[in-house]
């Protein structure tokens, strides 16, 4: 990393050295971050395609799930931060150990405190799926700790990346308090540029002593996480099916809702803008504007759009 890249007044650090600014690095194919998303994207868009994901985008959101859903998160990040701490001197994972910044599960449990009240514990039953995933981590933290790193990547660059909108959708379809209430999961206070932070932990990733063989296995370990979390989105599809409750719809159309037009969805608009297209203002104007509740919405949206295009295509 070159030192003009790097600051040392102000940005993020693990405590093991100078922090990123938002300067771009130059990077290679066979860096493990271009790695990780090249091999990660048709996956990654099969995820974000899932019903219960494409209900959640649009703020079509059942309360019951949503809470079932942070149950399923808390017991996954729980898994995943134990096996960082316990490997956090390992040589392949220490410079992305992070747990001021990064570490989810204790906001999780305050949002299920709120939830569920004080016997949340009691009420926080691990699913089937959810055990999957845990028990994989688990492996991998115990047994080949150099996979930590694909689970880490996948969860924590897509929570900062789309968490601040989908915070919005929810604390909107849900009518939850103003001060966060409910939501800490979204929240990262130590972190106060996510752009920044998301550079400096890619930079982080690409400079581990890795070959060839190992970039590869963390590829392959990262489309099992996705495939996780699939499964969990599944299972949380067909509870949703038992559930007699009314939806909370505070939300956007997305692809399928608009007739097949891609062009006219704000996702879309946002890849352009990230790729420099000239004509997604208007884009994403006539995709929020045909909507009614995005006439309301238009302004919050239009803020969160740099994140949002950042989490489309990471």
């Amino acid at each position: 990393m070159s030192a003009d890249k790097m600051e040392t007044t102000a940005g993020v650090s693990n405590g093991a050295g100078p922090v990123y600014d938002e300067t771009e690095d130059t990077l290679s194919p066979e860096d493990l971050s271009e790695m990780l998303a090249a091999g990660t994207k048709e996956i990654h868009e099969k995820a974000e395609n899932t019903q219960f994901v494409k209900d959640f985008l649009r703020g079509r959101i059942r309360k019951e799930l949503f809470k079932l859903g942070a149950v399923a998160l808390y017991h996954t990040y729980t898994a995943m931060e134990e096996e960082i701490e316990r490997n956090k001197d390992h040589p392949h994972f220490a410079p992305l150990y992070f747990p001021a910044e990064l570490h989810r599960h204790e906001a999780l449990a305050r949002d299920l405190q709120y939830f569920y009240g004080p016997e949340w514990q009691s009420k926080a039953t691990c699913s089937q799926a959810t055990q999957c995933y845990v028990d994989r981590i688990h492996q991998v933290g115990q047994e080949d700790p150099v996979l930590l790193v694909a689970h880490a990547y996948t969860r924590y660059m897509g929570d900062l990346s789309g968490g601040q909108v989908l915070k919005k959708v929810a604390q909107r379809a849900m009518k939850l308090p103003p001060t966060g209430e409910g939501l800490e999961f979204y929240q990262f206070d130590a972190i106060h540029s996510a752009k920044a932070f998301k550079q400096l932990y890619r930079s982080r990733m690409n400079e581990l002593d890795l070959d060839m063989e190992t970039k590869k296995r963390l590829v392959d370990e990262a489309v099992k996480a996705f495939l996780f979390n699939m499964e969990v989105f599944e299972e949380l599809e067909e509870i949703g099916k038992t559930i007699q409750e009314d939806v909370l719809d505070a939300g956007m159309p997305v692809h399928g809702a608009m007739g097949g037009d891609i062009s006219k969805c704000p996702y879309y608009a946002a890849k352009t803008a990230a790729s420099g297209g000239t004509a997604y203002f208007g884009q994403l104007a006539m995709a929020v504007l045909r909507h009614p509740t995005g006439q309301v919405l238009f302004a919050t949206w239009f803020a969160a759009l740099a994140g949002l295009a950042a989490w489309y295509l990471m």
